[in-house]
């Protein structure tokens, strides 16, 4: 299998938890086995995923089950992943090793993971488990005074997080939110270019009412679809401006009616213009 090369640029630790800086560079598409581990692994990409990055569990799903990679993914302890992309390049990620001790401490509980939580864990678009580990790369980058406790405290709060995240879940599946498969559709369709989903044509995909998607849709990911839609055309706007593409370009593949509707709404999401962007992530490689 294809192996990437990785190179650890900074790294802070603590005695239930590990916080590190990677820097990857694939040579070919990545098709890879990581190996069991004791710890939970949390993975906050810097910059966009390889094209068409997914994953599977080997051992729990059939072996031709791969589902897309988010921004984030959690892998529980003692389980075999298997992830695969589609493109050569580099990638910049925060990696986080959290012991189960500190579950076991901290909730008086270690968490579950059956089919649905491995499955939700490949994408986890909680803002406040991203907020957190954006906070431990900030500090990875720039140690500061007491960065182990910090972390420690920063533990302890994902934990809770991670324990919040499975609780939603489990109230989704009993409070009308969408199956995983129409969300999965969803994601799909917005990921498609050139132009963005109506309401109209992803309650047909989904064989709803648009009355039905929307509230299904806002019981799942708590916010509205509008919202998910605007933020995933941002997402895929930054994948786009790790290519050659130009802004131009990208704002019309993107759907939106001119380079300069595209910039302003970028920045509104992301606090940077495209352009200011694209130089950050070309300094991470």
């Amino acid at each position: 299998m294809a192996t990437a090369t990785m190179r650890i640029e900074a790294e802070l630790r603590a005695p239930v938890a590990a916080a590190q800086l990677v820097h990857y560079r694939l040579d070919e598409p990545a098709d890879n086995l990581q190996s069991e581990d004791a710890s939970y692994r949390l993975d906050l990409c810097l910059t966009p995923r390889p094209r068409n990055a997914r994953a599977c569990y080997p051992q729990r799903w059939g072996r031709d089950r791969f589902e897309r990679l988010g921004k984030v993914f959690v892998v529980p302890p003692g389980e075999l992943l298997h992830s695969r992309s589609d493109e050569r390049g580099e990638q910049a990620s925060l990696l986080f090793q959290l012991d189960p001790s500190a579950m076991q401490e901290r909730l008086e509980q270690n968490l579950a993971w059956d089919a649905r939580y491995l499955s939700a864990g490949l994408d986890v678009r909680d803002v406040s488990i991203q907020m957190l580990l954006m906070r431990l790369a900030e500090e990875a980058k720039s140690p500061g005074f007491a960065s182990e406790m910090l972390v420690e405290l920063i533990a302890s709060q994902l934990a809770i997080e991670l324990s919040r995240y499975q609780q939603r879940i489990v109230n989704e599946s009993s409070s009308g939110g969408l199956a995983q498969w129409r969300l999965k559709l969803i994601d799909e369709r917005i990921r498609e270019a050139p132009s963005m989903p109506t309401l109209d044509e992803l309650a047909g995909l989904c064989g709803l009412s648009v009355r039905q998607l929307t509230r299904g849709f806002r019981s799942s990911k708590a916010c509205s679809i509008g919202d998910y839609v605007a933020n995933s055309r941002i997402e895929l706007a930054k994948e786009m401006l790790s290519s050659d593409s130009s802004i131009k370009a990208i704002s019309y593949t993107l759907g939106f009616s001119s380079p300069s509707g595209f910039c302003y709404a970028f920045r509104r999401a992301s606090g940077e213009t495209p352009g200011q962007y694209r130089q950050r992530i070309l300094r991470c490689r």
